[in-house]
């Protein structure tokens, strides 16, 4: 069996969907979740001077999208055919424009730009979660093909990050983006990890 550690921060951020991925799979892995303060003295011995990374075998293994993709295609979780594999991952980067715009609002502290950035998030957020919505609707429950692929663990993880910066629940008023949340988290490895999470920031 391969060894796994992956590195990131104890926040949920870009790292989560790697989490939830990996539990789903029920691939043991060292989680290894650095204070701000340790950052800088591991960050030129990561690739891209980033994180989150996974080594597998000691081999780093760098951009958080790339990564999924990696376990999810070793795990069945990636689509069965090229064109659903295609579904999958736009779906995925509806999730991440979406992602980007809520995170740069929240991060920006000029106020002229910030207002700008929440007009954008005002107008982005509301489109994307209802086109999502819709889709999860038209799919059978899932966002691709009525089964559970790493969009939805995906969604999943990244939603609650947006709930928590925006600091309202994001899915209230889409009620098939909240079943297919907790379908999700019922998931008995995701369900165990979530018990045992640590503590984390957002």
């Amino acid at each position: 069996m391969p060894a796994y550690k992956l590195t990131y921060f104890n926040i949920t951020g870009l790292a989560e969907p790697i989490r939830y991925i990996l539990h789903q799979s029920g691939i043991k892995f060292e989680d290894r979740r650095l204070t701000f303060e340790e950052w800088p003295q591991y960050k030129s011995e990561m690739p891209l001077g980033q994180v989150p990374v996974l080594e597998i075998d000691g081999k780093p293994h760098p951009q958080s999208k790339a990564v999924c993709r990696l376990l999810a295609r070793q795990n069945n979780l990636a689509g069965s055919s090229n064109e659903e594999s295609y579904r999958i991952d736009a779906v995925v980067d509806t999730i991440d424009d979406l992602r980007q715009a809520i995170s740069q609002y929240h991060w920006e502290k000029e106020p002229a730009a910030k207002e700008k950035l929440k007009a954008n998030v005002d107008t982005k957020l509301p489109f994307t979660l209802q086109k999502l919505n819709d889709r999860v609707k038209k799919e059978g429950g899932y966002f691709v093909n009525g089964k559970l692929s790493w969009a939805d663990l995906y969604y999943t993880a990244t939603s609650d990050m947006f709930s928590s910066l925006l600091e309202s629940d994001v899915n209230k008023d889409y009620p098939e983006l909240k079943k297919l949340i907790e379908k999700v988290k019922t998931l008995p490895n995701v369900k165990a990890y979530l018990e045992t999470r640590p503590k984390t920031t957002f």
